[in-house]
């Protein structure tokens, strides 16, 4: 895979060369600090470890600047004649070699290895972005997929106890109101009006023989599970006589909504 992007893995901006010149700072007050004790041995390496670390950390530009100027400080400072430079002899010939060669060979491979672990992590984030994209497919196909059996067995449930129904409601989701009013599901379009039923259930063919006070009790409490229903005195399950007749109420979760079924437990 090209990512052309890996090339543009150091920071930008002016805080990078901040550090360049504070890290070329520290580096000359150390190198300062040993001459003392070390004298003309090894002038650059304090310049050569400080333009290492801002390779690692702030990139290509900054870690040359930094290896040029402690170029010229080690020759200036810490290379007989000490500060001066009229005189070039084989101290300023092995200082001028040795150090810029050594650091740019570090330095170019610090820089081949940040921006193939760069790489690696761009590789790694879109390989990551991609798994959850597919992982979020996958989930709205199975949750597709569990709507369409919902639906084909509600579909399956009507046609072979249609005529066991009392009647059936839309339960509305949350994420479909629409500016606090809510919506109109699809069985409120189907339901029109039945004796005040409200908008949200749809009549069934035993409606019509259920006693009107169980009618506005199932209407403001409808649940999944098992319900006791007064039919009035007439209908064909109460035999002439109003009679409780022992009812289920199932719930199905489709792509159309959730609807909730009333029927009689028994056909009769």
């Amino acid at each position: 895979m090209k990512v052309r992007n890996a090339r543009c893995w150091a920071p930008q901006g002016k805080r990078r060369w901040l550090a360049a010149a504070a890290a070329l700072a520290i580096a000359s007050a150390v190198r300062m600090l040993l001459h003392p004790l070390l004298g003309p041995v090894m002038p650059g390496t304090a310049f050569c470890i400080a333009a290492v670390l801002v390779q690692y950390h702030f990139g290509l530009a900054p870690a040359l600047t930094v290896m040029l100027a402690g170029l010229g400080i080690a020759d200036y400072l810490f290379v007989p004649p000490y500060v001066s430079i009229a005189v070039f002899d084989r101290s300023d010939l092995i200082l001028l070699v040795s150090y810029p060669v050594v650091t740019l060979v570090v330095i170019t491979l610090l820089e081949k290895l940040r921006r193939v672990q760069f790489r690696a992590e761009l590789i790694a984030a879109v390989a990551q972005s991609r798994y959850e994209m597919l992982l979020r497919h996958d989930n709205e196909r199975a949750i597709a997929r569990r709507a369409i059996d919902e639906t084909h067995r509600l579909l399956r449930h009507l046609s072979h106890h249609h005529k066991t129904f009392i009647l059936i409601q839309a339960l509305e989701r949350e994420p479909l109101r629409r500016n606090g009013a809510g919506t109109t599901s699809a069985l409120a379009v189907a339901a029109h009006t039945f004796a005040g039923l409200p908008a949200d259930l749809a009549p069934g063919p035993r409606l019509s023989e259920v006693d009107p006070d169980d009618i506005r009790r199932l209407s403001n409490g409808l649940s999944a599970g098992s319900h006791r229903v007064r039919f009035a005195a007439g209908s064909n399950l109460a035999g002439g006589a109003a009679r409780v007749v022992d009812c289920i109420c199932e719930q199905f979760t489709t792509h159309a909504g959730d609807f909730l079924v009333l029927r009689v437990a028994t056909d009769t």
